[in-house]
């Protein structure tokens, strides 16, 4: 099974699991409500909250790897908002009304009022839990989840892997088909490649003109070598799609990378718009080493930092390309080239 496959279906089990738990909580609290007691309301809550987590939880993460899904995701927010909200909304009413929980369970239906506030918190709740979603796909779900979680109110030290991936060509490639056209051949590579950073538990911190970063916490990153694993699978992602990048703009896209690890503070910043940022030497240890990538013709450079911290097998080829002053580094970094890394079996990355 493919690692993104597999990832998906754990985040399914995982939106059915909360459906359950949800349905149950709110089927006794009803009931609670309206007889005093929860009687069959945890059962029926759980029946109808399966129901609905494995009917909407399928089209939630599946439904966007279509072209259909696709459109919709990349319409104006407040569309996408609205058809997911008439699509879902339409099949909670329709549990609501039918309530099969309840005739599974041989008690009587419940009353006209009954439903239509089971109505009306079921599109509550959907609305909100829909409109964080997309909420967390502009500003990244790690970053949502710290800003509510107040992580970085306080600047803290972190030790992360940085890996730089800049599309090679890009700039010529502007000059050629234009800026609208580049911008369309940017996005199309920038969305390949979520899936692998998605796959590789990877976080893209920001997108800088034809390059983004992907940092990972030093346990996160050091399972089965993530971060080299990602630049890899982003390869071959741009490789499966060559044939339609050269249909639509001439040219297939190339990438290139740089891998470094060390020390970031990390917190907010601004006032009416805030940010989390990173700051320290790593940042622009990886920028140099990305441009030092450029200069060398090389698909991925690691620095000797990076080198030692990952769990790197013997049967992956590499070349030493010798110590490099780097601009802003008082001394000159050990670095590696990335010839050839063996393909990872899909059950051994955890």
């Amino acid at each position: 099974m493919r690692i993104g496959t597999r990832r998906r279906l754990e985040l399914l089990g995982r939106v059915v699991g909360a459906s359950v738990l949800l349905g149950s909580a709110y089927g006794a609290l009803l009931n609670v409500a309206a007889y005093g007691a929860p009687r069959f309301g945890i059962l029926i809550g759980a029946i109808h909250g399966f129901l609905l987590g494995s009917t909407i939880g399928p089209l939630e993460i599946f439904g966007t790897r279509l072209r259909l899904g696709r459109a919709v995701e990349q319409a104006p927010f407040l569309v996408t908002l609205l058809i997911k909200a008439l699509i879902y909304g339409s099949m909670i009413v329709f549990v609501n009304i039918v309530e099969p929980g309840t005739r599974l369970v041989h008690v009587p239906l419940g009353t006209g009022s009954a439903q239509l506030v089971s109505i009306i918190f079921s599109f509550a709740v959907t609305g909100a839990v829909i409109f964080l979603l997309q909420i967390s796909q502009i500003i990244g779900g790690r970053t949502l989840r710290d800003w509510v979680m107040g992580r970085y109110h306080r600047p803290r030290r972190e030790e992360r892997f940085f890996l730089f991936v800049d599309i090679a060509g890009s700039t010529a490639l502007a000059e050629r088909i234009g800026p609208v056209a580049v911008h369309r051949f940017l996005n199309g590579v920038f969305l390949l490649a979520s899936d692998p950073v998605d796959d590789y538990r990877g976080e893209i911190y920001q997108y800088v003109g034809d390059e983004m970063v992907i940092t990972w916490m030093e346990k996160e990153g050091r399972p089965g070598a993530r971060p080299i694993r990602c630049f890899v699978a982003v390869e071959a992602a741009l490789e499966a799609a060559a044939p339609d990048f050269l249909h639509e703009f001439g040219v297939a896209p190339h990438v290139r990378g740089a891998l470094h690890f060390g020390p970031v503070v990390v917190g907010e910043v601004g006032g009416r718009k805030r940010d989390i940022v990173f700051h320290g030497d790593a940042m622009n240890t990886t920028s140099r080493l990305e441009h030092l990538a450029r200069e060398l013709d090389q698909r991925l450079v690691i620095s000797d930092d990076a080198w030692h911290r990952l769990p790197i097998p013997d049967d992956w080829a590499f070349e030493d390309l010798g110590l490099h002053a780097l601009r802003g580094r008082s001394r000159p970094v050990q670095v590696y080239a990335v010839s050839r890394v063996t393909p990872l079996r899909e059950v051994s990355i955890g």
